[in-house]
């Protein structure tokens, strides 16, 4: 799946700068984007109710932070750093259905997946979906 929507409109310098916070905020929507395409893909008669179901697993906290475990050791120093901004950033609350330190990874994981979508990463991208949708079943 590609996306080509951006088309340069934020330098390296501008993403760089930005809160983590804001990068895990693009990441949530772009990973959740990819998730539900693949479940589309891979279910086309399946009810909108029970793709839902199947969305919120990969997206909840539990699920993220156990993801970004499996690909701890294949991420670059660049890709680390983004992961640890994130993942140390104090978010104002903490969802009931999560243990903060899940949280607190899956708010890296998303860092990330933004960070590698805002700098027009798409091989990167696809290279994380792709171990992601292959581990899961």
């Amino acid at each position: 799946m590609e996306f080509d929507i951006l088309n340069n409109k934020l330098n390296e310098n501008d993403i760089r700068a930005l809160n983590p916070l804001v990068l895990a905020f693009i990441g949530d929507a772009v990973y959740e984007v990819f998730v539900r395409t693949h479940l589309i893909e891979e279910n086309k008669d399946m009810s909108a109710h029970k793709l839902h179901v199947k969305t919120v697993s990969f997206v909840k906290a539990n699920a993220q932070s156990q993801i970004m475990k499996q690909i701890m050791d294949s991420v670059t120093e660049e890709e680390m750093a983004i992961f640890k901004r994130g993942r140390n950033s104090k978010s104002a609350t903490v969802p009931k259905n999560a243990n903060v330190q899940d949280y607190r990874m899956a708010t890296g994981f998303e860092a990330l997946i933004g960070y590698l979508y805002l700098m027009e990463r798409k091989n990167r991208l696809n290279e994380i979906m792709s171990f992601i949708f292959k581990h899961s079943n």
